[in-house]
């Protein structure tokens, strides 16, 4: 990772970490972050993502303000999985990753992922918007996937890059942006603050 530039990445997600290193960049982790997550009345899924994502880079901008690097680029990203306009986030409890998957099979539902860019006063969001379609799904399937382990921590109780890869008929849109960071929407945020050319190989 020889880029020119330190991006601050405020996430705790292996997976957003990988899909950075995916495109080169180096970067930093700041994890301590104190976000409310609650998803605010009559607030729709994309204004939701695009509010976390912000308050997240914000939070992870206070840390390292506190560190005295205020110019720092730092990134703040949020994904949720909506279903008919509802959100679906990530299951309490196995009886509640049965009922998102029994909601998801056979039907096709919305995968959102924002993105906000810090640095200084500057502040830029993108929004990535994929439509992912289930094959209809038998009990048996979805009682062998929740003993994978992949359900309990995802939203909407999958994870696209693991074995639910098996039940995707269609994909529509970005598949990094459903894995948690839209590598294109990233890479032209950070071309237009001048900090990579916008090549991605």
């Amino acid at each position: 990772m020889n880029a020119p530039f330190d991006l601050y990445l405020a996430s705790a997600s292996p997976r957003r970490r990988e899909l950075l290193e995916q495109l080169g960049i180096r970067y930093r982790l700041i994890t301590d972050l104190d976000v409310d997550e609650t998803l605010l009345a009559s607030e729709a899924p994309d204004e939701y993502v695009l509010r976390l994502a912000c308050d997240k880079a914000r939070a992870g901008q206070q840390t390292v303000h506190v560190q005295r690097l205020p110019d720092a680029a730092m990134l703040g990203a949020d994904t949720c999985i909506a279903l008919d306009g509802q959100i679906l986030g990530k299951p309490d409890d196995k009886e509640q990753a049965i009922a998102m998957l029994e909601a998801l099979s056979g039907r096709s539902h919305e995968v959102l992922t924002a993105i906000c860019l810090i640095q200084g006063h500057d502040v830029q969001p993108a929004l990535s918007r994929s439509t992912v379609t289930f094959a209809p799904l038998t009990s048996e399937q979805i009682e062998m996937y929740w003993h994978s382990g992949e359900s309990a921590d995802k939203a909407g109780a999958y994870a696209i890059q693991g074995q639910a890869a098996r039940f995707i008929t269609r994909l529509e849109g970005s598949y990094s942006g459903v894995v948690g960071l839209p590598l294109y929407e990233l890479s032209q945020l950070l071309k237009d603050q001048g900090h990579v050319s916008g090549n991605t190989d």
